[in-house]
Protein backbone atom coordinates (compact mmCIF):
# COMPACT_ATOMS: atom_id res chain seq x y z
CA UNK A 1 0.00 0.00 0.00
CA UNK A 2 1.43 3.23 -0.82
CA UNK A 3 0.92 6.68 2.08
CA UNK A 4 -0.29 9.25 0.88
CA UNK A 5 2.20 11.74 1.03
CA UNK A 6 2.14 15.83 2.52
CA UNK A 7 2.48 18.37 0.65
CA UNK A 8 4.96 21.45 1.82
CA UNK A 9 5.35 24.81 1.50
CA UNK A 10 9.00 25.50 -0.22
CA UNK A 11 8.75 28.86 1.71
CA UNK A 12 7.87 28.11 5.46
CA UNK A 13 8.46 23.78 5.29
CA UNK A 14 5.18 23.62 7.15
CA UNK A 15 2.42 21.70 5.78
CA UNK A 16 1.07 23.22 2.64
CA UNK A 17 -2.97 24.88 2.88
CA UNK A 18 -5.45 22.95 1.11
CA UNK A 19 -6.68 24.90 -1.89
CA UNK A 20 -10.20 26.91 -1.44
CA UNK A 21 -11.38 27.96 -4.67
CA UNK A 22 -13.70 31.12 -3.80
CA UNK A 23 -16.65 32.12 -5.84
CA UNK A 24 -17.72 35.77 -5.40
CA UNK A 25 -21.20 36.38 -5.77
CA UNK A 26 -22.56 40.24 -6.13
CA UNK A 27 -26.10 41.23 -6.01
CA UNK A 28 -28.39 44.86 -6.84
CA UNK A 29 -31.71 44.64 -6.35
CA UNK A 30 -32.19 47.45 -9.36
CA UNK A 31 -30.85 48.24 -13.20
CA UNK A 32 -29.76 51.58 -11.82
CA UNK A 33 -26.65 52.82 -11.99
CA UNK A 34 -24.94 49.46 -13.16
CA UNK A 35 -23.93 51.49 -16.26
CA UNK A 36 -21.39 53.31 -14.82
CA UNK A 37 -17.88 52.56 -15.05
CA UNK A 38 -17.48 51.60 -11.53
CA UNK A 39 -21.06 50.11 -9.78
CA UNK A 40 -21.97 48.58 -6.83
CA UNK A 41 -21.26 45.18 -8.02
CA UNK A 42 -18.02 45.80 -8.40
CA UNK A 43 -17.53 47.64 -4.98
CA UNK A 44 -18.60 44.28 -3.70
CA UNK A 45 -16.32 42.55 -5.80
CA UNK A 46 -13.43 44.27 -4.56
CA UNK A 47 -14.55 44.13 -0.92
CA UNK A 48 -14.86 39.98 -1.75
CA UNK A 49 -11.26 40.11 -3.26
CA UNK A 50 -9.34 41.82 -0.20
CA UNK A 51 -10.94 39.84 1.83
CA UNK A 52 -9.75 36.31 -0.02
CA UNK A 53 -6.29 37.78 -0.66
CA UNK A 54 -5.56 38.66 3.25
CA UNK A 55 -6.91 34.33 3.73
CA UNK A 56 -4.25 33.38 0.96
CA UNK A 57 -1.88 31.90 3.88
CA UNK A 58 -4.83 29.86 4.43
CA UNK A 59 -4.88 28.56 0.61
CA UNK A 60 -7.97 30.70 -0.77
CA UNK A 61 -8.16 31.56 -4.04
CA UNK A 62 -10.24 33.85 -6.18
CA UNK A 63 -12.25 32.24 -8.90
CA UNK A 64 -11.87 34.27 -12.16
CA UNK A 65 -15.56 33.84 -13.07
CA UNK A 66 -17.93 36.75 -12.19
CA UNK A 67 -21.24 35.93 -10.61
CA UNK A 68 -23.28 39.08 -11.25
CA UNK A 69 -27.04 39.59 -10.42
CA UNK A 70 -27.88 43.00 -11.29
CA UNK A 71 -31.48 43.93 -11.64
CA UNK A 72 -32.40 40.77 -9.40
CA UNK A 73 -34.11 40.72 -6.07
CA UNK A 74 -33.13 38.61 -3.22
CA UNK A 75 -36.84 37.05 -2.49
CA UNK A 76 -36.12 34.34 -4.96
CA UNK A 77 -33.88 32.10 -6.52
CA UNK A 78 -34.87 32.90 -9.91
CA UNK A 79 -31.73 34.52 -10.97
CA UNK A 80 -29.51 33.60 -13.80
CA UNK A 81 -25.53 34.15 -11.87
CA UNK A 82 -26.68 32.22 -8.72
CA UNK A 83 -28.04 29.23 -10.75
CA UNK A 84 -24.30 28.84 -12.28
CA UNK A 85 -23.05 29.67 -9.23
CA UNK A 86 -25.29 27.14 -7.59
CA UNK A 87 -24.43 24.30 -10.30
CA UNK A 88 -20.50 25.18 -10.15
CA UNK A 89 -20.48 24.04 -6.27
CA UNK A 90 -22.15 20.39 -7.33
CA UNK A 91 -19.52 20.34 -9.55
CA UNK A 92 -16.96 20.80 -7.30
CA UNK A 93 -15.51 24.09 -9.03
CA UNK A 94 -16.85 26.58 -5.77
CA UNK A 95 -15.52 25.47 -2.34
CA UNK A 96 -16.67 28.94 -1.29
CA UNK A 97 -19.13 31.81 -1.60
CA UNK A 98 -18.14 35.12 -0.99
CA UNK A 99 -20.57 37.64 -0.69
CA UNK A 100 -20.48 41.43 0.96
CA UNK A 101 -23.93 40.69 3.31
CA UNK A 102 -25.37 37.78 3.91
CA UNK A 103 -28.74 39.48 2.37
CA UNK A 104 -26.92 39.42 -0.83
CA UNK A 105 -27.32 35.83 -1.55
CA UNK A 106 -31.20 35.57 -0.29
CA UNK A 107 -33.13 37.54 1.14
CA UNK A 108 -35.54 34.18 1.68
CA UNK A 109 -35.34 31.73 4.59
CA UNK A 110 -36.52 28.92 2.69
CA UNK A 111 -33.93 29.71 0.21
CA UNK A 112 -31.56 30.23 2.26
CA UNK A 113 -31.77 26.19 3.70
CA UNK A 114 -32.04 25.09 0.12
CA UNK A 115 -28.52 26.66 -0.53
CA UNK A 116 -27.15 25.79 3.02
CA UNK A 117 -28.52 21.81 1.81
CA UNK A 118 -26.14 22.36 -1.87
CA UNK A 119 -22.95 23.33 0.35
CA UNK A 120 -23.44 20.89 2.75
CA UNK A 121 -23.57 18.37 0.48
CA UNK A 122 -20.47 19.40 -0.96
CA UNK A 123 -18.24 20.26 1.72
CA UNK A 124 -18.76 23.58 0.71
CA UNK A 125 -19.68 27.12 2.87
CA UNK A 126 -20.02 30.79 2.40
CA UNK A 127 -18.49 34.28 4.39
CA UNK A 128 -20.32 37.16 4.03
CA UNK A 129 -16.90 39.91 4.39
CA UNK A 130 -19.05 42.67 6.36
CA UNK A 131 -20.69 40.05 9.28
CA UNK A 132 -18.42 37.77 10.67
CA UNK A 133 -20.71 34.33 11.00
CA UNK A 134 -19.71 30.70 10.70
CA UNK A 135 -22.21 28.63 9.19
CA UNK A 136 -20.51 25.35 9.91
CA UNK A 137 -21.35 25.33 13.86
CA UNK A 138 -25.28 25.48 15.49
CA UNK A 139 -24.79 29.06 16.89
CA UNK A 140 -23.41 30.70 13.44
CA UNK A 141 -26.51 29.12 12.02
CA UNK A 142 -28.78 30.43 14.72
CA UNK A 143 -27.59 33.71 14.13
CA UNK A 144 -27.56 33.63 10.30
CA UNK A 145 -31.37 32.68 10.26
CA UNK A 146 -32.02 35.41 12.87
CA UNK A 147 -30.65 37.85 10.35
CA UNK A 148 -32.33 36.79 6.98
CA UNK A 149 -35.54 36.86 9.52
CA UNK A 150 -34.97 40.11 9.74
CA UNK A 151 -33.90 40.55 5.96
CA UNK A 152 -37.18 38.66 4.78
CA UNK A 153 -39.33 40.56 6.96
CA UNK A 154 -37.64 44.13 5.42
CA UNK A 155 -38.65 43.02 1.94
CA UNK A 156 -41.99 41.83 2.73
CA UNK A 157 -42.56 45.22 4.79
CA UNK A 158 -41.64 47.30 1.84
CA UNK A 159 -44.06 45.37 -0.74
CA UNK A 160 -46.78 46.25 2.03
CA UNK A 161 -45.67 50.06 1.84
CA UNK A 162 -45.68 49.76 -1.86
CA UNK A 163 -48.86 48.01 -2.08
CA UNK A 164 -50.98 50.16 0.19
CA UNK A 165 -49.17 53.30 -1.20
CA UNK A 166 -50.82 52.54 -4.76
CA UNK A 167 -53.85 51.68 -3.31
CA UNK A 168 -54.29 55.14 -1.96
CA UNK A 169 -53.43 56.77 -5.30
CA UNK A 170 -55.53 54.59 -7.02
CA UNK A 171 -58.66 55.75 -4.95
CA UNK A 172 -57.65 59.04 -5.31
CA UNK A 173 -58.04 58.56 -9.19
CA UNK A 174 -54.10 58.38 -10.12
CA UNK A 175 -52.63 56.16 -12.28
CA UNK A 176 -49.75 54.19 -10.85
CA UNK A 177 -48.89 51.97 -14.26
CA UNK A 178 -50.26 49.06 -16.04
CA UNK A 179 -51.94 48.53 -19.34
CA UNK A 180 -54.53 50.73 -19.91
CA UNK A 181 -58.28 49.53 -21.16
CA UNK A 182 -59.69 50.94 -24.48
CA UNK A 183 -61.09 54.84 -23.83
CA UNK A 184 -58.36 56.18 -21.85
CA UNK A 185 -55.05 57.58 -22.10
CA UNK A 186 -51.92 58.66 -20.06
CA UNK A 187 -52.11 62.36 -19.33
CA UNK A 188 -49.75 63.78 -20.84
CA UNK A 189 -48.14 65.33 -17.65
CA UNK A 190 -48.18 61.93 -16.35
CA UNK A 191 -49.75 60.69 -13.10
CA UNK A 192 -53.25 60.24 -13.89
CA UNK A 193 -55.50 59.05 -17.02
CA UNK A 194 -57.75 61.25 -19.35
CA UNK A 195 -61.06 59.97 -21.44
CA UNK A 196 -59.99 58.97 -24.85
CA UNK A 197 -63.14 60.84 -26.62
CA UNK A 198 -62.93 58.59 -29.98
CA UNK A 199 -62.50 55.23 -27.88
CA UNK A 200 -65.21 56.54 -25.37
CA UNK A 201 -67.72 56.68 -28.19
CA UNK A 202 -66.35 53.29 -29.46
CA UNK A 203 -66.81 51.70 -25.70
CA UNK A 204 -70.50 53.14 -26.24
CA UNK A 205 -71.23 51.87 -29.36
CA UNK A 206 -69.61 47.89 -28.02
CA UNK A 207 -72.22 48.58 -25.11
CA UNK A 208 -75.01 49.69 -27.39
CA UNK A 209 -74.17 46.39 -29.38
CA UNK A 210 -74.41 44.57 -26.54
CA UNK A 211 -78.03 46.09 -25.42
CA UNK A 212 -79.02 45.11 -29.27
CA UNK A 213 -78.25 41.45 -29.11
CA UNK A 214 -78.72 40.31 -25.60
CA UNK A 215 -75.59 37.62 -26.00
CA UNK A 216 -72.29 38.44 -25.81
CA UNK A 217 -70.91 35.82 -28.60
CA UNK A 218 -73.04 37.86 -31.49
CA UNK A 219 -71.40 41.24 -30.12
CA UNK A 220 -67.68 39.42 -30.18
CA UNK A 221 -68.62 38.80 -34.20
CA UNK A 222 -69.69 42.05 -35.22
CA UNK A 223 -66.78 43.46 -33.68
CA UNK A 224 -64.34 41.27 -35.59
CA UNK A 225 -66.79 42.34 -38.96
CA UNK A 226 -65.80 46.34 -37.74
CA UNK A 227 -62.63 45.13 -37.65
CA UNK A 228 -62.45 46.97 -33.86
CA UNK A 229 -59.82 46.07 -31.63
CA UNK A 230 -58.55 46.64 -28.14
CA UNK A 231 -55.44 48.71 -27.68
CA UNK A 232 -51.73 47.75 -29.25
CA UNK A 233 -48.69 47.98 -26.60
CA UNK A 234 -45.11 47.25 -26.55
CA UNK A 235 -43.14 46.80 -23.32
CA UNK A 236 -39.85 48.25 -22.64
CA UNK A 237 -37.45 47.00 -19.89
CA UNK A 238 -36.99 49.86 -17.25
CA UNK A 239 -34.78 49.72 -14.06
CA UNK A 240 -36.44 48.39 -11.36
CA UNK A 241 -36.85 45.34 -8.59
CA UNK A 242 -37.64 42.18 -10.52
CA UNK A 243 -39.81 39.70 -8.35
CA UNK A 244 -40.39 37.19 -11.21
CA UNK A 245 -39.43 39.06 -14.09
CA UNK A 246 -38.72 42.60 -14.92
CA UNK A 247 -41.67 45.58 -14.58
CA UNK A 248 -42.60 46.96 -17.83
CA UNK A 249 -42.92 50.74 -18.90
CA UNK A 250 -46.32 50.56 -21.31
CA UNK A 251 -45.89 52.82 -24.56
CA UNK A 252 -49.13 52.86 -26.77
CA UNK A 253 -48.66 51.83 -30.61
CA UNK A 254 -50.15 54.22 -32.87
CA UNK A 255 -52.36 52.51 -35.14
CA UNK A 256 -51.21 51.85 -38.68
Amino acid sequence: MVAERTAFSPTTGLPAAKIVRCAIYTRKSTDEGLEQSFNTLDAQREAAEAYINSQRHEGWLPLPQKYDDGGYTGANMDRPALKRLLADIESGVVNCVVVYKVDQLTRSLLDFARIIEVLDKRGATFVSVTQQLNPMNSLGRLTLNVLLSFAQFEREMISERTRDKMSAARRKGKWVGGNLILGYDVAPEGGAIVVNHAEAERVRAIFGLYLEYGSLIPVVEELARRDWRMKSWTTSPVFSVRPNGANYQWRRIPPM
